[in-house]
């Protein structure tokens, strides 16, 4: 068990990030359709600055698509991520991810989130990913919650981009859901920093939302166009079915396809 006060930076490992960006994507591949971004949000932000992803919390999953994406868009940026303490506490082999442990509902706690933020800020290459609720939360709920950890961190990193990040889920035509992503722009730390805290919090807000809203739109189309896939899943029925279906394709000299709609590929 690492102590309380260990720094994130000195307990990553590269070799555990490394495995773990193998078990996740071999995880989401096995139970998921495709990891969707539309063409409008994928991450594009100046290299050499601290960088804030913040997102809703929408479900279990949330975790896996983090990584996911980091492998895929941030793979030269070490990344940390705060999580209840009790459940480093049950899961301490997150701290070699980035993870560390946050004290939910306590003014120590608090402080000692800032501080380990400053921390992992620092240093210019770092990006910190931050679930914006601190809880679970429909994407549907507006408005969307903001913890005061995050509107907080513009003071003590001004010189970090902040960027919204939008997570949603949907079933299309396919037995395994989709998962979707979506970047927003990104803010300059220093600017939010100048506000009053209560309007950084809408402005925090209202950047999150506008992303949510527009990927919800995408979503709702269900056209696979708008969308690259950041990552490939499974698809087809699989199982007895699914092996039926390959060997009647070979027995016709047809080609197999897998997918339940032809036209809804991954990519």
């Amino acid at each position: 068990m690492p102590a309380a006060d260990a720094s994130p930076v000195a307990l990553r490992s590269e070799k555990a990030m490394a495995f773990f960006h193998v078990a996740f994507g071999r995880t989401f591949a096995g139970s998921m359709r495709a990891l969707r971004i539309p063409h409008w949000g994928l991450p594009d932000y100046a290299p050499g600055r601290p960088l804030v992803i913040y997102a809703p919390h929408p479900s279990w999953w949330d975790a896996i698509l983090f990584m996911l994406l980091l492998r895929r868009y941030f793979i030269d940026r070490p990344a940390f991520l705060p999580m209840d303490a009790e459940a480093i506490r049950k899961y301490p082999f997150m701290t070699k991810l980035g993870v560390f442990g946050v004290e939910q509902g306590s003014p120590r706690g608090a402080v000692r989130f800032l501080h380990t933020a400053g921390q992992v800020l620092a240093a210019p290459q770092h990006m910190l990913w931050m679930n914006a609720p601190g809880r679970f939360v429909d994407v549907r709920e507006r408005p969307v919650p903001i913890t005061p950890g995050l509107v907080r961190l513009a003071e003590i990193a001004p010189e970090a981009l902040i960027a919204p990040l939008a997570f949603e889920y949907a079933f299309w035509t396919e037995k395994q859901a989709e998962a979707f992503a979506a970047f927003g722009p990104a803010m300059e730390a220093s600017t939010l920093a100048a506000m009053d805290r209560p309007a950084r919090a809408e402005c925090l807000r209202d950047a999150l939302t506008a992303v949510m809203d527009r990927l919800a739109q995408d979503v709702i189309s269900r056209d696979p166009a708008r969308f690259t896939a950041a990552f490939d899943g499974s698809k087809g029925m699989g199982g007895l079915y699914g092996a039926w279906q390959y060997l009647r394709a070979m027995i016709r000299g047809e080609r197999y396809a897998a997918e339940h709609s032809p036209g809804q590929k991954a990519d």
